[in-house]
């Protein structure tokens, strides 16, 4: 599923680049989406070399107009 379908959706601004902060796991994490598959998002936590899934609404707040 892309990134549009993702969008549409859940409703989200979610695009290829755009930073977000995860607050799930008693942490705030700023991270950036790098891709959507299978309706989540593909999401890079700052300081890890690698992505990991998180679903769209999960606990995620968009930067939008570059917050962070």
């Amino acid at each position: 599923m892309s990134m549009a379908w993702v969008r549409k959706t859940y409703g989200v601004p979610a695009k290829r680049g755009m930073r977000v902060l995860y607050t799930g796991d008693g942490r705030r994490e700023y991270g950036t989406i790098r891709s959507a598959k299978g309706g989540h998002l593909s999401i890079q936590l700052d300081g890890v070399g690698h992505t990991m899934p998180f679903h769209p609404t999960w606990r995620l707040e968009y930067m939008i107009g570059g917050d962070a």
